[in-house]
């Protein structure tokens, strides 16, 4: 039996457009979304991963301990993008087991890991 893989993350936000901007500083590049009389919501697909940003409905709903983790094409000036933006930097990008890595928090406190990603070097 083909074992399943992973195909979508949805996380949702009391501030939509300021998640947006937040991801968008990484270089993901969103479409605004509506399924049927569904809310209007935010896609990206992340090499066969959907990444998706919905609104919350009240404060509780979102889930401040979700873990992501992102390899971006220059994390140095993703950092700084997302410094500008007021972002949390967590751990400052150093070397790790998995190669250059950084923490920061994105607008909702999630914790959201950055790597380098080798393969743009």
């Amino acid at each position: 039996m083909k074992p399943p893989y992973f195909k979508l993350v949805i996380i949702r936000s009391m501030d939509i457009n300021m998640m947006v901007t937040f991801y968008r500083s990484l270089g993901m590049e969103f479409n605004e979304d509506r399924h049927g009389s569904g809310p209007r919501h935010f896609a990206v697909d992340l090499g066969g991963i959907v990444f998706e940003i919905y609104p919350a409905r009240k404060p509780e709903d979102v889930d401040r301990t979700t873990r992501l983790g992102f390899s971006v094409a220059d994390i140095h000036s993703s950092i700084i993008s997302i410094r500008e933006l007021g972002a949390t930097i967590v751990e400052e990008a150093k070397q790790s087991k998995w190669g250059l890595r950084a923490v920061v928090r994105d607008p909702d406190g999630r914790g959201v890991e950055l790597y380098a990603d080798e393969s743009a070097a």
